[in-house]
């Protein structure tokens, strides 16, 4: 019944239909109130619907069980980045990078979330954490280049765009963060811990190409909707 309910509800939630989703994960937590896939499945779907309070209720939930889960404990943090509880969320994206140290996920997800509270310096630092880990990301190279212009460091800025177009064989036609912006991580794709790059030619297609964690996608694509109201 219980994997019946899950299996439903993931479904459910492929095709959008979170609102029905959420009744199937009521269902198994309403028979297995630890059932922490379906927690984590109920706080995502909350998540999706702007339904903040009630994500972040059950992360605490999740991180009740599973304390030493770094994955839970980003996701977490990125609930309480949105819902506007900066100091705290500071907190978690830590505590998820001591956790895995040596992930370098974990710093680029830190490295956006300390840009978009304005601690450039910050973010840049966790950048360079991401590249001494994986000195391919290009996406990385490519958000540090913003920042690095927005903060008028144009030969560093530079450095960094052109690192990150020789990874990915792109060559644009013009210089600077007009042409790089386009490079944006709401509709990029990365896996969290294992990167696959190719080399397309169009920065188009290496958006297509390269594949994230669905949690920071979302957390881009929220911040994206967020901010530009």
């Amino acid at each position: 019944m219980i994997e019946a309910w899950m299996k439903k509800g993931v479904e459910a939630c492929e095709h959008g239909d979170f609102r029905i989703g959420l009744t199937y994960f009521n269902q198994v937590l309403g028979l297995s109130p630890q059932n922490h896939e379906a927690l984590y499945q109920r706080a995502k779907v909350y998540f999706k619907l702007n339904e903040l309070k009630n994500s972040i209720v059950d992360f605490q939930q999740l991180l009740v069980l599973q304390p030493g889960n770094a994955h839970y404990r980003g996701e977490y943090a990125i609930a309480l980045h949105l819902d506007e509880q900066n100091s705290e969320a500071a907190l978690e994206f830590d505590r998820a990078t001591s956790l895995e140290p040596e992930n370098p996920y974990r710093y680029a997800s830190r490295a956006f979330f300390k840009d978009r509270i304005g601690d450039a310096m910050g973010a840049i630092s966790d950048y360079e954490k991401t590249l001494a880990l994986d000195p391919e990301d290009a996406i990385a190279l490519n958000n540090k280049g913003l920042i690095e212009e927005k903060m008028g460091y144009m030969n560093r800025a530079k450095q960094s765009f052109d690192r990150s177009n020789r990874l990915v064989n792109y060559k644009p036609k013009f210089s600077g963060a007009d042409t790089q912006k386009e490079f944006n991580p709401s509709v990029v794709k990365r896996n969290e811990r294992d990167t696959k790059k190719v080399k397309p030619l169009t920065r188009g297609a290496i958006i297509c190409s390269l594949l994230t964690r669905e949690g920071f996608n979302d957390f881009t694509q929220f911040l994206k909707e967020k901010f530009s109201r």
